[in-house]
């Protein structure tokens, strides 16, 4: 049988990052996703001389790569072998310059009704720092930024 609609395409939202170690373990925890193990893909390849040693380091007690990190779903699928997430999740990527402008996409969080003032109290004990409330017509929310300054919504 011969499939006459495409298949959905696979996605993840990158995120460029002075530290993409932090940036994981802050929204792993934001989530409650995840952290991605990619040791036993980076360990394959170093023992094949195909990865330079240098494009690691030690994360949580395991070999990462230096420039890459990643949190997934806890309940999506993964690759066993790589580590990596075939649903919901985030990749930070390491880029030499800070953030400078105000994000054009970003994440809203829904932690449930009547949750949302518990829920900044939380994020902001991880690291996040709230830049204002809102209240519309539309809705209330909360705008917060990360440890790097990316805005991201509270509802």
């Amino acid at each position: 049988m011969t499939r006459t609609t495409p298949a959905p395409v696979h996605w993840k939202i990158v995120v460029d990052a002075r530290d993409p170690h932090a940036q994981a373990d802050f929204w792993a925890a934001a989530l409650h996703y995840e952290l991605e193990d990619h040791s036993a893909l980076i360990e394959k390849l170093l023992g094949f001389g195909a990865v330079p040693a240098d494009l690691t380091m030690a994360s949580h007690g395991r070999r990462a790569w230096r420039d890459l990190a990643a949190v997934r779903h806890p309940e999506d699928p993964h690759q066993e072998e790589s580590g990596t997430g075939l649903g919901r999740r985030l990749l930070f990527q390491r880029v030499p310059e800070a953030k400078t402008v105000k994000n054009r996409l970003h994440l809203d969080l829904h932690p449930g009704e009547g949750l949302r003032a518990a829920e900044v109290e939380r994020l902001a004990a991880l690291g996040a720092s709230v830049l204002s409330e809102v209240k519309e017509p539309s809705g209330e929310w909360v705008v917060m930024a990360d440890p790097e300054g990316n805005e991201f919504c509270v509802h």
